[in-house]
């Protein structure tokens, strides 16, 4: 989604293991008058937008036409733009808001920002609004692996959405973008540099931090382009990042009634659990916080789960419940269930071989307990299934 401008930032070109710090001066009087609104009212009827295509608009921050419209449809406001990027030089390459004539009408639109230190790129922020797709399965495989980490945690205050150091997103409201049936929700989405990538944890609550500010500004500014009302409010706190820890093989994923199988205790040596609260929660395992072996995703946000909608029902061997239906393949088990607030969705996965022999058993064998603790932790109804073959 985006490149490697953060790590760039963090120091891992020039020194892997060693960041140093970025630089985060304050912006100068004149650079701050120039983001203030007021002053680029004074001078909007003045300035032409720098047209460089049909609906896309790129500017640099050292030209006039910062004095026009915020980056990302007039949105971001100057502290999100100085919380992300500090006192450099930028350019913005975004695109309108609109329905993708060639696509499956699920893209309605991107905003790139991208700092300098002389002509070298620093960071990137890739800020995305679609329509995430639940009746092809386009949307089940890519976006939960960079969406739905462990390393997310919710936004909480009741805003439907996850942020990372480096991934974020949030519901847009279905009273505004509407839904139909198979369709997950309007999300507006971003991300800055390589999924996944961690560095210190000051820096990983900085990044966190400056990137659900960026968010949220970015929503209410989608929202209100959309000709809809309302706004969300930034999170006044929240949790604290989601750390690895040793597994506890009698509550799997910190699941009561889950144990982990011995013989994937070797390889399953650490985990962390992410999301709890929020639309999702998502378990990660492995042998090392450094390797991922396995992902467990509790969905229970409706309008999210339905993400999973196809692959529930098409990818793989069909996987009978006393509450529900589900599919399992070689490294993929989806089964949904209904429950009191709706459908909820169960995802494992196994993302890389637990043992030399390059087994891909996992799915098959912790499915039937890990949908029933969970379902027992959530207080569905009782969930007993029958796996093909078992």
């Amino acid at each position: 989604m985006t490149d490697t401008g953060a790590e760039a930032e963090h120091g891992q070109a020039a020194a892997p293991g060693n960041p140093a710090p970025p630089e985060s001066p304050r912006p100068s009087i004149v650079r701050r008058l120039l983001r203030s609104r007021t002053a680029r009212a004074v001078t909007a009827a003045a300035l032409a937008g720098a047209l460089v295509g049909a609906g896309t608009v790129a500017w640099r921050t050292d030209t006039f036409p910062l004095l026009g419209p915020s980056p990302c449809w007039d949105s971001l406001r100057s502290g999100s733009v100085d919380a992300l990027f500090g006192d450099r030089r930028t350019e913005v390459d975004e695109q309108a808001l609109r329905t993708d004539p060639m696509g499956d009408g699920g893209a309605y639109g991107q905003c790139r920002i991208t700092s300098y230190d002389g002509d070298r790129a620093l960071r990137q922020v890739t800020v995305s609004v679609r329509r995430l797709d639940g009746l092809r399965g386009t949307d089940a495989q890519d976006w939960p692996a960079e969406f739905l980490s462990s390393g997310m945690v919710w936004l909480g205050d009741g805003l439907p959405g996850m942020v990372s150091p480096s991934r974020a997103w949030i519901a847009l409201p279905q009273a505004c973008t509407g839904r139909d049936e198979f369709t997950g929700p309007t999300v507006v989405e971003i991300g800055m540099g390589r999924a996944g990538f961690e560095v210190s944890s000051e820096y990983n609550l900085r990044d966190r931090n400056a990137l659900t500010g960026a968010l949220v500004d970015a929503a209410n500014g989608v929202i209100d382009k959309f000709g809809c009302s309302g706004t969300y409010q930034e999170p006044r706190n929240l949790p604290a990042p989601v750390e690895w820890d040793d597994t506890d093989t009698s509550a799997f994923c910190g699941i009561k009634g889950l144990t982990l199988p011995t013989a994937y205790r070797k390889d399953l040596k650490e985990s962390r659990v992410g999301g709890e609260g929020g639309p999702a929660r998502v378990c990660e395992a492995g042998s090392s916080f450094r390797e991922a072996s396995v992902r467990l995703t509790t969905v229970e946000d409706p309008a999210l789960a339905e993400i999973y909608s196809w692959d529930s029902l098409r990818s793989g061997s069909p996987v009978k419940g006393s509450g529900g239906y589900g599919r399992i393949g070689g490294n993929r088990a989806v089964y949904r269930a209904v429950c009191q607030t709706g459908q909820v969705m169960f995802v494992l996965e196994q993302l890389r071989p637990t043992d030399e022999g390059g087994r891909f058993t996992f799915t098959r064998d912790l499915l039937p307990a890990y949908a029933e603790a969970e379902a027992r932790r959530i207080g569905c109804a009782p969930q007993k299934l029958t796996v093909p073959g078992s």
